[in-house]
């Protein structure tokens, strides 16, 4: 095993398959999960994944991540609020990547803003299911010591 990645979803993620299929699509997260799980075994990546619409869930899920090499989080709706998703991450101290379905830039301007940005290895917007695959594949790399190569 090259790694063990933890995949976390916000709010609202998980209702994906349900709500706002034109943004979304009709792939549910359960289908997204399983895709990813098949992709990190062809990497010989480890992956696990949660998912809450509670604030102080996603925060606890990261302070507990210390059996984990990277984090690609999507944290919804709390990209542009929460600055306790931030100072968990910033605190672990673990490389994570912050994936969004849809380009956040192209949406109302309030979505324009992330905490999370700045302090991420990278950001992936609007790739729909396709972004996740692609930052488990910059995990991949990453974590080789190839990242950026």
């Amino acid at each position: 095993m090259t790694g063990k990645a933890l995949v976390i979803n916000g709010p609202n993620m998980n209702l994906l398959g349900q709500r706002e299929e034109g943004l979304y699509g009709s792939l549910t997260l359960q289908e997204l999960e399983s895709g990813l799980k098949e992709k990190a075994r062809k990497l010989g990546l480890e992956v696990d994944f949660f998912q809450s619409n509670h604030e102080g869930d996603l925060v606890e899920r990261i302070q507990g991540s210390e059996d984990y090499d990277f984090i690609i989080i999507n944290p919804a709706a709390y990209t542009h609020t929460s600055v306790a998703i931030r100072d968990a991450l910033l605190a672990v101290g673990k490389p994570f990547i912050e994936v969004h379905m849809t380009n956040i830039y192209a949406r109302e301007d309030f979505r324009h803003h992330s905490y999370l940005s700045d302090v991420a290895v990278g950001q992936i917007v609007g790739l729909g299911p396709l972004g996740y695959t692609l930052a488990l594949e910059a995990a991949y790399f990453f974590l080789k010591g190839d990242y950026g190569s």
